[in-house]
């Protein structure tokens, strides 16, 4: 009876949901505000300066209507050339996942071994995606091209993060498994990937932006037709800037789109987190 007093006399929590939703709908109208601002004030600069090489948002807004509806010089439409930059980056950001979560599982367990490769790995760090566009154009063809450096943007960050994310695993867990039986693959299974995957899933996301960076550069210089990036270099040769600027707007939307959009899953994938209270 005592305990029962004492359980009923505690306070719930209460339900957060309404304040969620409030919340929620306050940063869109903040975020709305904001944005609103934002075309003001270009719209305003682009008056002052007047030139067509600023042009304003109601010129970028016609440009976009026209391509989407007319295409561009090539004849292909804007959705098109999104549609082929989303498959590349994609595809190659599977492969990359392939690769470098493996990898880095095993460099996570085996601190030793890539110690012992890291005078090769690190260098290859620290060379940016852009730079292997040469050599890729020289020796691949095709989507090829794009596949290899999306794989060499996107793996270091899901490479890196594995690692990270596999050292971090807490070493009493490991040794209560071990007490309780588990062989070594039940360890790795069960206590060391559950634990790494947050850290994990954050450097998939990151190599993710990476990709999507570096296959616009790339687009700009393989010889392919379809992209928004040859869509852009296209019409910059022909001092279009109002097209331009069309590509520059739909790789930074379709680039927040997919963040938001793995932040969506992340968040649903790891709510246990959340509901941990310690």
């Amino acid at each position: 009876m005592a305990v029962q007093k004492v359980v009923e006399t505690v306070p719930l929590p209460a339900p957060r949901t309404a304040w969620n939703v409030r919340a929620r709908l306050g940063y869109l109208g903040l975020n709305g505000l904001i944005l609103a601002a934002f075309l003001l004030l270009w719209d305003i600069v682009s008056a002052i300066v007047s030139s067509d090489f600023v042009p304003g948002p109601r010129a970028v807004a016609r440009a976009m209507v026209d391509v989407l509806m007319k295409g561009d010089i090539a004849g292909l439409g804007l959705l098109r050339h999104a549609v082929v930059s989303i498959q590349r980056v994609l595809i190659g950001f599977v492969i990359s996942c392939a690769i470098a979560i493996p990898l880095g599982i095993a460099f996570g367990l085996k601190p030793g071994l890539y110690r012992a490769l890291k005078v090769v790995l690190e260098p290859f760090r620290f060379i940016p995606p852009i730079a292997w566009v040469p050599i890729a154009i020289l020796i691949l063809r095709g989507d090829a091209r794009y596949m290899f450096i999306i794989v060499l943007g996107t793996f270091f960050p899901i490479l890196m993060a594995t690692i990270t994310g596999i050292a971090r695993t807490d070493t009493t867990h490991l040794d209560v498994a071990k007490t309780l039986g588990f062989t070594p693959f039940e360890r790795i299974w069960k206590i060391v990937l559950p634990s790494a995957l947050p850290e994990i899933a954050a450097g998939m996301r990151i190599g993710l932006g990476v990709g999507w960076m570096s296959i616009v550069a790339a687009e700009m210089i393989g010889g392919e037709l379809e992209g928004l990036g040859r869509m852009m270099l296209n019409h910059a040769e022909l001092l279009r800037v109002d097209v331009v600027v069309v590509g520059m707007v739909a790789v930074g939307v379709i680039g927040f789109i997919m963040n938001e959009l793995f932040l969506l899953v992340e968040r649903w994938v790891f709510r246990w987190r959340r509901a941990i209270k310690l």
